[in-house]
């Protein structure tokens, strides 16, 4: 099994965790695609090689115009300390080609052996409508769907660049006491926090990784300077989302935001568990470089890791609960709630209790660390006042996921290795997307994507 264990020992962000995935070996062409069709403008974004702490790490930097730039890297303004100044300690020894896009299509490639830097160029103004943009650009949930829409990447990567805006909106609008579609984003809906997100999910989704492991999340302490003013460390948004989503956390003795938004609820977002499997092999090692500078170095560590023979054992937790006072509607939400919050399963079973009373019965598959916050869910979403647990085993064959390119258009695969060959399945989710985007059957992109998978 391939799985990707994120190393959080100096916190995460979006910048560093797209700058570790592109380090362990993500693909850029995806990435590039991606990036030229996001439907905004103000930005440039930068793939290079900086020193932290003399160790080599991969850069991934999104460069706003003046018109957008909202100074984050500016340690002294960050902490209320004074005005904003540009501070940037890291050696820069850059390694990849010049590269501009606009929308003419036109590249430029520029090659020395003293700079090599990936720029990305965006000129939208004939594609997007006249705004009138301020110091910061405020997006609510809804422009922000849409954005992500017209992005030309996978619907694995879309479900999860959504995914993560989601868990964002959620806790913002907990943090300010309004409805998740009335939250308006300052840093995170800004576009370089846009960009940042569509390039984790572009990047997560090329690895084909089958689970993702993150132990724990390092945070520091202290106050630091945000939209709203002077707030602590973890901010509000964050604090929720480690909350909401049960994120093991350590906090560091030492001043400073280690964990942002974007990089909680990226995690919230792709962590299938935090426990290590016992022992491992390396496959590839990344390291991403952050742009804040704090006591302990900023730097995110990302390991290929393979583990397990193939039908090799797992253990799952399974929950049930017996329901005989619940519409489907509410258990149908119930289950919704369930499978977003990362459940392996969800089963709804027709039963009958005591008296022969008609009921339902709920089972629930999940990581053995995540039972405690399905039990929530439960509890929360449906009348049970009781649930049963256990611990099971579980057989796994090893799969990888892969996208066959269709006459409708690419659809997402996957791959499972069995004793006796390997068995490729249309993936629901993308075929039905397809399907919709074409209108045409879904049985019709089914048969396209099976007939090409048995080529």
């Amino acid at each position: 099994m391939k799985s990707l264990y994120l190393e959080c020992n100096a916190g995460i962000s979006g910048d560093m965790l797209v700058a570790a995935l592109l380090d362990v070996g993500a693909d850029r062409k995806a990435l590039e695609q991606a990036l030229s069709t996001i439907p905004a403008h103000g930005f440039t974004y930068k793939i290079s090689r900086v020193s932290k702490a003399g160790v080599d790490c991969c850069d991934f930097d999104v460069v706003l115009d003046a018109e957008h730039e909202n100074h984050d890297h500016d340690m002294a303004f960050l902490h209320g300390e004074g005005e904003h100044h540009h501070d940037h300690d890291e050696l820069r020894h850059d390694t990849f080609p010049v590269q501009e896009h606009e929308h003419t299509h036109a590249h430029h490639h520029e090659h020395t052996h003293a700079e090599y830097e990936h720029h990305h160029e965006h000129h939208h103004d004939e594609h997007v409508p006249h705004e009138h943009h301020h110091h910061h650009e405020h997006r609510g949930l809804p422009e922000i769907i849409n954005i992500i829409q017209q992005v030309q990447m996978t619907e694995r990567a879309r479900a999860t660049a959504l995914r993560i805006f989601d868990i964002v909106a959620e806790a913002e609008s907990k943090a300010h006491a309004v409805p998740k579609e009335q939250v308006h984003f300052h840093e995170v809906g800004a576009i370089d926090s846009i960009v940042d997100i569509v390039a984790i999910a572009v990047c997560l989704d090329s690895l084909g990784v089958e689970e993702v492991i993150v132990p724990v999340l390092c945070e520091g302490q202290g106050t630091i300077r945000c939209q709203h003013g002077i707030l602590p460390v973890p901010v509000p948004a964050t604090a929720n989302i480690m909350r909401d989503y049960q994120l093991k956390v350590r906090i560091l003795p030492v001043d400073g935001e280690f964990v942002t938004p974007t990089g909680a609820a990226a995690v919230a977002a792709i962590k299938t568990t935090d426990v290590l499997p016992a022992d491992f092999t390396i496959a590839a090692v990344g390291l991403g470089a952050g742009k804040r500078t704090y006591e302990r170095p900023s730097i995110l560590r990302a390991l290929l890791i393979e583990h397990g023979a193939q039908g090799s054992a797992t253990q799952v937790c399974k929950l049930e609960a017996n329901i005989d006072d619940c519409s489907g509607e509410v258990l149908g939400y119930a289950m919704e709630r369930l499978l977003a919050a990362g459940a392996l399963d969800v089963q709804i079973l027709p039963a009958y209790m005591k008296k022969q009373r008609p009921a339902w019965q709920l089972q629930v598959l999940c990581q053995v660390e995540a039972r405690e916050a399905m039990e929530k869910i439960i509890f929360a979403e449906t009348t049970t006042i009781g649930i049963r647990h256990c611990l099971m085993e579980r057989t796994v064959l090893p799969r990888r996921a892969g996208v066959v390119e269709t006459a409708y258009g690419p659809v997402a695969v996957k791959t499972v290795v069995t004793p006796v060959g390997e068995r490729t399945y249309v993936e629901y989710d993308s075929a039905a997307a397809v399907a919709a985007a074409k209108n045409v059957p879904l049985q019709t992109v089914y048969a396209a994507a099976e007939g090409i998978v048995k080529e």
